[in-house]
């Protein structure tokens, strides 16, 4: 497709994509009383090949053609990066300080649980040959581990929002214990990679890379960014001069962990933490959220739906497979999370909700998947 048709078939999609997703939301809201994020992952599965290219694949492919893909994606990644950076915003590092034992001890909790689970299951799906050849029994249970141990960070800062929690403790301690998560199994994932021939390399990038990045901006980019509140306050609003720095910083951030081997949601949730609050925090949410979460991040959804082939499962066995996949990912993770903030010292109905929003599931897996199936880790 030339560049000009390819603009066409853009505005296009962002029409059918923007119109599905706020339809699917508003039926699941309405009838089942889910977040309007629910329905946006579902609607991205609608559009992809899983049913409207099923059900009639010649206008599935008009509406998505494989070479607008790469423009879907970077617009994806956009939407998802600036979505966190505004749920960094809304971070309340108080809670986080307050609650920092029971955040670690969740996070590690709910990555070690799930991991065993991968211990027990991978020489099962080995023997079923569902590993690329010359994939070793050590490096698929990583991989396995990590893609079962993972939080779907946007997902789960959606959820929170949507549900009024991102300023109380339960959501703060939710967010943080899902970062800590995240970054772990992204750094398990970089290890994967290095033996896969990216060598040692690469996991040391994304240790040492993320973990400075993540101290830098918590420790000293609090004091280097006070001076945008400043102008911030003296202006009384958000002027587009310091509207442009800030962006210009996002763009940095997120392509600082992009270039470390880990994701840009983790830049952009870290600089979000790290503005000065006041008026400069207030506006950004003002004028960057409705943008963001009406265009953008259905994008990431999208494109995450269009990459989803459910009718692959399709045989009893890869039912069988997949249903045990699925219940020991939940039944571990939410086990293991319930159980840390109890001992931590967080009541029954806290801790439940820790076990319930720490088993936000699906994009970040997606991520992890096709980087496995573009490496030859699975097939």
């Amino acid at each position: 497709m030339t560049p000009a048709e390819l603009s066409v078939a853009f505005f296009l999609q962002m029409a059918v994509i923007v119109a599905a997703c706020r339809a699917t939301g508003w039926v699941l809201k309405r009838f089942f009383d889910q977040p309007q994020v629910i329905g946006e992952m579902i609607a991205g599965i609608i559009l992809g090949p899983s049913l409207l290219g099923l059900l009639a694949p010649d206008l599935q492919h008009t509406l998505f053609p494989k070479e607008s893909k790469s423009i879907l994606f970077v617009g994806a990644q956009l939407g998802v990066g600036l979505y966190m950076f505004l749920v960094g915003i809304g971070f309340r590092a108080d809670h986080f300080r307050t609650n920092a034992r029971s955040a670690l001890s969740v996070s590690l909790s709910g990555m070690i649980a799930p991991f065993l689970v991968a211990v027990a299951l991978t020489p099962w799906l080995m023997s079923l040959n569902l590993f690329g050849k010359g994939v070793q029994t050590f490096q698929a249970t990583l991989f396995m581990g990590a893609a079962i141990s993972i939080t779907a960070f946007p997902v789960l800062a959606r959820i929170i929002q949507e549900r009024g929690l991102t300023r109380t403790p339960l959501g703060s301690l939710a967010l943080s214990s899902g970062a800590i998560d995240d970054a772990g199994a992204w750094t398990v994932l970089a290890i994967v990679l290095a033996s896969f021939g990216g060598g040692p390399a690469v996991a040391l990038k994304a240790l040492i890379g993320g973990g400075l990045f993540a101290l830098f901006m918590l420790t000293v980019a609090p004091r280097l960014l006070a001076p945008l509140g400043r102008w911030a306050e003296r202006e009384g609003k958000l002027t587009p001069p310091l509207l442009g720095v800030v962006i210009m910083l996002f763009m940095l951030s997120a392509w600082a962990m992009d270039a470390a081997g880990l994701h840009s949601v983790f830049g952009g949730f870290l600089l979000g933490a790290a503005m000065p609050r006041g008026v400069l925090t207030r506006e950004l949410k003002k004028q960057l959220e409705p943008f963001t979460v009406a265009l953008l991040v259905p994008m990431f959804f999208t494109f995450s739906g269009l990459n989803t082939q459910i009718n692959l499962v399709n045989s009893w066995s890869l039912v069988l497979v997949a249903l045990v996949i699925l219940a020991g990912s939940i039944l571990a993770k939410g086990g293991a999370c319930w159980a840390a903030a109890r001992l931590t010292g967080q009541d029954n109905p806290t801790a439940l909700g820790i076990g319930a929003l720490m088993n936000a599931r699906g994009l970040m897996e997606l991520i992890i998947i096709n980087i496995g199936l573009q490496k030859g880790i699975i097939g």
